[in-house]
């Protein structure tokens, strides 16, 4: 089969199911992931399909949220690398806040038992890996739990995070560039990261690079409001100066 018409196949099949992932595809069409990801690639420059993880979306559903366990299992090594790099930045004897999102978890499991830190965060699997370090004072912020996130949304939660002003925030992203800034499907969990935002005096971004280029329906924020990105090496080198240009420090691990 050539390209072109393995192409309408995949949209076909994105359209009929409302997602595509690369490993089945490139099982089905017996050709290898990065053949699928040139293919995924045409398609999304041609405007007919949206790039998420791990595979696509048809255009126009910008509102498609992975679950946890997904999310989870995509880009495993490089939100393990990710989370390592970020232990330098937690503020011994300071205080944090955790975004809700499976890098940022990934840190909170990383995070040594005997540290002495306050803890801030409105997610619960985060809560939950934290809740039995005694050396950490752990506050977890309340408001509506999003099902699919396990995340505390609304009003509680943005009053909260209107009372503090911590040292530095961890923040997560389902997407990003660096004209269109950081976007997430939900408006109700962008409404809680940008006031996370607005409680920190330091940003600290965990994003693999998967998520670069990407691009979802609620904007919280630009990387003029990010002082650090810390992602892995997979990042467009374009994409990497045009964020440093911004005013953001970029680490690749």
């Amino acid at each position: 089969m050539y390209a072109p018409e393995r192409q309408q196949e995949i949209l076909r099949l994105a359209r009929e199911g409302g997602r595509v992932d690369v490993l089945s595809l490139a099982e089905q069409f017996q050709v290898t992931a990065e053949t699928v990801r040139r293919d995924l690639k045409a398609l999304d420059r041609a405007g007919l399909v949206r790039r998420v993880h791990g595979g696509a979306i048809p255009a126009g559903r910008l509102d498609f949220e992975p679950d946890l366990t997904e999310r989870e299992a995509t880009a495993a090594d490089e939100k393990d690398r990710i989370a390592a790099a970020a232990l330098a930045e937690l503020p011994e004897g300071g205080s944090i806040v955790l975004d809700a999102g499976s890098t940022v978890a990934r840190l909170a499991a990383a995070i040594p038992v005997d540290i002495a830190l306050t803890v801030v965060t409105h997610a619960l699997p985060v809560a939950a890996r934290l809740a039995d370090h005694t050396g950490i004072d752990l506050h977890l912020v309340g408001g509506r739990v999003r099902h699919r996130t396990r995340a505390a949304v609304d009003a509680w939660a943005l009053r909260a995070y209107a009372e503090i002003r911590a040292d530095v925030l961890f923040l997560a992203t389902n997407g990003f560039t660096a004209d269109g800034g950081l976007t997430t499907p939900d408006l109700a969990e962008a409404a809680v990261k940008r006031a996370a935002m607005a409680a920190a005096r330091r940003v600290v971004l965990l994003a693999d690079s998967a998520k670069a280029g990407q691009e979802h329906f609620a904007r919280f924020g630009s990387f003029e409001g990010v002082d650090l990105l810390i992602t892995d090496s997979g990042l467009d080198p374009a994409q990497k100066a045009a964020i440093e240009a911004a005013g953001t420090e970029v680490v690749l691990v």
